[in-house]
């Protein structure tokens, strides 16, 4: 078995060097995902490093509205998703056309769409935000009469509380997120009571409650670092604590819920990189009318951080 990996791992840099390539991980990646990619990050990091990079190809080791935000900041670049199906349930829970509707039922209001959202719905959007960022963006839309928030309405919620902000929001959630409950944390601080508890904003308010810190994922990377705090819980898709305890093995990470897993995160394997890159699939495309609407909404976001 290990044979067989270091040769898989070996021809993935031999084609990556022959394509031009650069591989993207989330921090949600499967650990030997996550090793093989020259740059592994949340949503925000990502983008920035997608728009950034003289790569021919890029590898987008995530799911497909990732991969689209590559494409749109990347027209010049050929984007690759190692698996099709790799989906984000959030993304999928809103459609341009239900925004259109909302949209047109609330004429006077500002479109803040988080990034977890299909190009199409980019298109229809005012500006984005990432988990990171959602309240800095907010604040840039004070002056609206009224801001519609799409489509993690957790998120909107915890975002409304920092800034007053009076929203219109979707019913949309992360299935992975809402798995983490408040009974969980009260186990594992009970378990580890010297431990801090840090939760993703996507998680549900009596989650967040509880919470020391409220971090985006790119967030807890760099607080990880910074903390004095030796041990801590931490409350988002479990794929983030092999980078944590990566980069900071001094310090003990313990999930807030064992079962807090995407699914769809985990479609990506090694194997999979490596079809992608022998054969260039699966080609992400986004059509040049919507990527022209999505990108305004993009790149603002990246102007006002």
């Amino acid at each position: 078995m290990k044979r067989y990996l270091d040769e898989l791992i070996e021809n993935i840099k031999r084609l990556k060097i022959k394509r031009k390539a650069i591989i993207l991980a989330h921090n949600y990646q499967l650990p030997e995902v996550q090793d093989i990619a020259d740059y592994v990050g949340d949503s925000l990091g990502l983008s920035l490093t997608a728009g950034s990079t003289d790569a021919k190809v890029i590898l987008f080791c995530g799911v497909r509205f990732m991969a689209e935000t590559a494409s749109i900041l990347c027209s010049d670049k050929i984007v690759l998703l190692p698996d099709i199906n790799a989906v984000c349930p959030m993304a999928d829970m809103i459609t341009a056309d239900r925004l259109r509707e909302l949209k047109k039922n609330n004429p006077e209001a500002s479109v803040l769409s988080y990034i977890n959202s299909s190009a199409e719905v980019k298109a229809e959007s005012d500006v984005c935000c990432t988990s990171g960022n959602a309240v800095m963006l907010a604040h840039s839309l004070k002056d609206s009469r009224r801001i519609i928030f799409i489509s993690d309405k957790y998120l909107a919620n915890y975002v409304a509380l920092k800034t007053n902000c009076n929203f219109i929001t979707w019913d949309g959630y992360c299935p992975t997120h809402v798995k983490i409950l408040a009974e969980d944390i009260l186990i594992k601080r009970k378990s580890h009571p010297r431990a801090e508890v840090w939760v993703h904003p996507e998680c549900r308010p009596e989650v967040i409650s509880l919470a020391d810190r409220v971090l985006s994922t790119g967030g807890m990377c760099k607080y990880a670092k910074e903390t004095d705090s030796q041990e801590i819980i931490v409350g988002t898709e479990i794929g983030i604590l092999h980078r944590l305890q990566k980069e900071n093995p001094e310090k003990k990470f313990y999930p807030a819920s064992e079962i807090a897993i995407c699914p769809n995160m985990k479609l990506t394997t090694l194997d999979k990189i490596l079809w992608a890159l022998e054969d260039m699939r699966y080609k992400i495309d986004v059509p040049e009318t919507v990527k022209f609407k999505a990108k305004r909404s993009v790149k603002r976001m990246l102007q006002l951080i």
